[in-house]
């Protein structure tokens, strides 16, 4: 099995609603210039439809840029082009296309840590709704505790003034 260096859920981000992976971290992690890896995808575009990849704009790159740290412009000079960004199919469909056994072995960790990633968001996302249920339920039951403990501290108050046999004023 390939041993990778780099954690691969840290090059997946979340763009126009969908987590994807640039094309320059793939060739990173399937050991091939990024040039061949567009080059490859370009020979079988049919592969790769609008779902699967996607160029970025200038303005998502220098987002992604800045909140990720992610610097490969400035350290290779510089890009003619956008990144392309592969969607899990995406990233699925090119190990069909670069057929080595690298690219092989890396896809299968990718498609397992999209897999966790998914996973994780479910449970997430059903622990979320649980702790709203949870605030929605003893918000009501705190405004019912207020409301006795209100309830007996007026209550209290009443009792004390007659058995020490004067009024307050409120």
């Amino acid at each position: 099995m390939h041993e990778l260096t780099i954690p691969i859920h840290h090059k997946i981000y979340t763009l126009r609603g969908k987590q994807i992976m640039l094309d320059e971290d793939l060739a990173e992690l399937y050991e091939v210039e990024t040039r061949r890896l567009n080059e490859q995808v370009k020979r079988n575009s049919e592969r790769f439809p609008d779902d699967f990849m996607f160029q970025l704009t200038k303005n998502e790159y220098e987002n992604l840029k800045s909140q990720f740290a992610i610097s490969s412009l400035e350290e290779h000079g510089g890009r003619r082009k956008m990144p392309y960004a592969f969607t899990e199919n995406g990233v699925y469909m090119l190990s069909a296309v670069l057929k080595s056994k690298v690219a092989i072995e890396v896809s299968i960790e990718i498609m397992r840590t999209f897999t966790k990633l998914r996973e994780f968001t479910l449970h997430y996302n059903a622990l979320a709704k649980q702790l709203i249920e949870l605030e929605r339920k003893n918000d009501k039951k705190f405004k019912e505790v207020f409301h006795i403990l209100d309830t007996l501290v007026n209550e209290t108050k009443k009792t004390d003034e007659k058995v020490m046999g004067f009024i307050r004023d409120a």
